[in-house]
Order: C-alpha cells, then structure tokens, then sequence
C-alpha cells in the first residue's frame, strides 16, 4: 500500500499518511468540486475533453512540459494543500493525462458518449397484448376482426403509423412469431366462401315447413279430442323438425346461446296460433267455449324457415367477402348496412308471399298477416344477431314481446272484475280500433324496429364476421 505526502518530497516538514480508509478528522464536508466529480454529467463532459486535449496534445511538441497541468497542483489562493504524486511515479504529461489517472476507468461500464434507447416499437407492444390472437390467426382479416372487437379504430391505427385497422393487421399477421411447420404460405387470397355448412342444409331448412303443413292436415281431418291429440302431436314434431333445421344450416349458433330464447320463441309462436283468438273471446264476454285456431299464419312462418336460412348465408358469404376487399372499418360498415337492409326486405317479401298463400288454401284470408310479419321480422333479426354472436338483445326483446302479450290478455281479464275496467281500457281501445291482431302487431314490430336498429350497429362491424374468415 502506497504511502501519501501532504508536502513536496525531501522538505523539513514531510509527513507520510497511510493510504488506507480512516475516519474523516476534517470538520467539514464535501466541498462542490467533489460534487462535481461524483456528478455523470461531469465525468461525461470531462472525458469528451481529455480525449479531444489527448489527440491535440499527442503529437505536439512540449506538451510535457513542466507548467501544463499536474493533477496535484494547487490552484493559487484557493486554500486547499496541494497532494503530491507518489514517489516514484512517472511525470504525466497534458490535461488529459492528469485528468485520466484522477477519474479510473471501470471494465465493462464504459459508456459512450450521446448513446440513447432505442425507440419502443408500438406495434411489438400491441402483438404482446393480443399474443393469442396473433399465433392462431389464419389470415389478417381475422387479426383485423378481433383488434375491431376490442375497441381499435381506423383512428387508433393511425396512433400505430398505419392508415387503416387492415393495415396494421396486415402487419401483425406478417410480424407473429409461428413454428416453421405450421406457418402459412403466404399467397394470392382465395375467395372467400364465407362460414362452412352442410351440403344437405337447404333440405334440413324445407323440413319444419313439411312437418307444419302435415300437422295442419292432421287438425283439419279430426275433431274432438283426436284433434287435440293430433295438435299435441303436431306441436311436437314441429319443434324436433325446427331444432334439426336450426342445427344444420346458416341458422347454427356456434357461439353462446341464452337459453330462455327458446321459451320466449315458443310462447310468440303460441300465441300466433291461439292469441288473437283468445283476445278476441275475452273482450267478447268469453271464452264460453273453444275458440279459433290460426294455423295459416304458423304454417306460413314454418315454411319461411327456409327463406330466412337461404337470407343468412347470403348475408354472411357477401359479408365475408366485403371484408376481404374493404380497407378501412368504416368502408366496411357502408358496404354491409344496405347489404342487411336487402336481405331483410327479400325476406319480408317472401314471407308475405307465404302468409298471402296459405291463407288463401286454409280459406282464412289475409287474416293474421300482420301479426305473422312482425313476429318473423323478429324472429329473423333476433337468431341473425344470435348466429353472428350478440344474442343478449335479441333475448331481451324477445322477452319483451312475450311480456307485452301476456300484458294484453292479463289486463283484458283483469278489466271484468267489478271497480277494474281502467285495466282494460287500453286493450280495448286499440282493438275497437284496428281489431285483436293490432296487439300483436304493435308489440312484436315495436320489437323488431329496435332489433332492427341494433343490427344495424352489431351487424356491420367486423368482428361479426371473424368466423367467416377462418
């Protein structure tokens, strides 16, 4: 261990101290020019101009020389004792010699002068958040449909230095990371040909129309209780008939169902068949006995499965393939909103074709066609947002139709007891004026107007179709 002299060597008062670690005796602290020795931004700046002084100094004559700087040098008037180099130790000649024995480089943390962090890539930020997305997407689109379902907009790509939602799908899809043996050979896109579905689904959609039309001729050729057996019977093989078509076609929910949506189908399609019957004999002071069936209308709503299957894969093929050529959600959502507004109006029109002919063979007339169109029109908007993923509205609205109804013949009995025909009034109102089937019309179209403006929203946005692109 070196020894250090507080005086210049060989003079009277020499005094040797131990260059070890001892207990400070000074009283006070610090002073700024340790300060700004600790300080990185000293040491920083103070390496840039020994390394410029070392360069200039290098090869210049006399920079050695005695006068130039020496690291122990007192400056004058300053009141600091100066510290000698040890003995022995060869002269260092420059400032920026004195200077790199005073600062010791330290192995390994070197820094270089200006260097910064690299940038934070933004899209490495978003794959890391929709990792799963990323390995398991089969195709950008899909990338795009589900950044869409988690709320990213053309506006929030722009964040990303993209133009569009496909854009920086596009770029994610390119960027995943996949095993080589599983990863997709990027080449021309086929054309889309939308959600897969059996071969044989137009003749499993025809099935609950040749069920209820069977059903129909069963209640017609009996009577008494071989009718009522027969219905029974009939009711039964339409509902098996009408689960194998949904099951089998463009109809097939594949996502999450909510179960009370068949209770609320059963009880429309009841009342279709004995409501406005039963409505009409309340009013009247009945029902003093059976009242009438309308089985026109049921069976022209069993035939229109059919129509409403053929509308669905038309609405989700075309769908599909509109979000293989958009390049922007909003583009997307004009393209689909009059794409679901046709295929809504094919299908009304068919199933008023329907309703006009089954009305004429059963010899009911145009009786029931209203209440008929508004219940499909519901139905129809209801099973396309269950197929599509959103079923929670059409659940609810569903309910809601059902409420309605039982609403209207529990007040229209609740107005025969003595002190309550303020309930009735409303009910009887309204069919003073536009008949018994005026109740169903205006509950289940109410229904279908919002469903209606719902899909509107739901249907258009490119999540909807993710499962067309698989």
């Amino acid at each position: 261990m070196s020894d250090i002299r507080t005086t210049p060597p060989g003079s009277a008062e020499e005094t040797v101290v131990p260059d070890a670690p001892t207990t400070p005796e000074s009283p006070g602290s610090w002073d700024t020019r340790s300060e700004e020795v600790l300080a990185e931004a000293a040491l920083t700046a103070a390496s840039d101009a020994d390394a410029a002084a070392d360069l200039r100094g290098a090869g210049t004559p006399g920079a050695g020389a005695p006068g130039a700087g020496t690291s122990g040098a007192a400056s004058p008037g300053d009141g600091s004792p100066g510290v000698a180099a040890p003995a022995g130790a060869a002269p260092r000649s420059g400032a920026g010699a004195s200077r790199a024995g005073d600062v010791p480089a330290v192995k390994g943390k070197t820094r270089k002068p200006g260097a910064r962090r690299g940038a934070v890539d933004p899209v490495k930020a978003l794959m890391h958040r929709h990792r799963e997305l990323c390995e398991e997407a089969v195709d950008p689109l899909e990338i795009a449909a589900g950044l869409e379902a988690h709320g990213v907009t053309d506006r929030t790509a722009a964040r990303f230095r993209h133009r569009d939602v496909f854009s920086l799908a596009e770029e994610m899809y390119a960027r995943a990371s996949r095993d080589e043996e599983t990863a997709p050979v990027l080449a021309p896109p086929a054309p889309v040909a939308g959600p897969q579905v059996p071969v044989g689904w137009a003749a499993f959609a025809m099935l609950p129309g040749a069920v209820c039309a069977m059903a129909v001729a069963g209640l017609d050729l009996t009577s008494g209780t071989a009718k009522l057996v027969a219905g029974l019977l009939g009711a039964l093989a339409v509902g098996i008939a009408l689960k194998v078509a949904l099951r089998q076609g463009p109809l097939r929910v594949y996502g999450r169902q909510v179960p009370a949506t068949r209770m609320w189908t059963g009880i429309l399609l009841t009342y279709a068949l004995l409501g406005e019957g039963l409505l009409d004999a309340i009013l009247s002071g009945g029902p003093d006995g059976p009242w009438a069936l309308h089985t026109a209308p049921v069976l022209g709503l069993a035939l229109a499965v059919a129509p409403a299957a053929w509308c669905a894969r038309v609405f989700a093929v075309q769908s599909a393939r509109t979000l293989a050529a958009s390049r922007g959600l909003d583009d997307f959502a004009a393209a689909v909103r009059p794409l679901l507004g046709g295929v809504f109006a094919v299908f009304l029109a068919v199933l008023t074709g329907l309703l006009l002919a089954t009305g004429a063979v059963l010899g009911e007339g145009t009786r029931g066609i209203g209440p008929a169109l508004a219940l499909g029109a519901l139905l129809l908007l209801a099973r396309l947002l269950e197929v599509h993923g959103f079923p929670d509205a059409g659940a609810l609205l569903l309910g809601a139709a059902c409420a309605g109804e039982t609403l209207a013949l529990a007040t229209a009995l609740g107005g025969r007891l003595p002190g309550f025909g303020f309930l009735s009034a409303p009910v009887d109102s309204v069919v003073a004026a536009w008949g018994p089937g005026a109740v169903p019309v205006l509950v289940c179209g109410g229904a279908a107007v919002v469903l209606l403006a719902h899909s509107m929203r739901r249907l258009t946005r490119a999540s909807a179709h993710a499962e067309a692109v698989r």
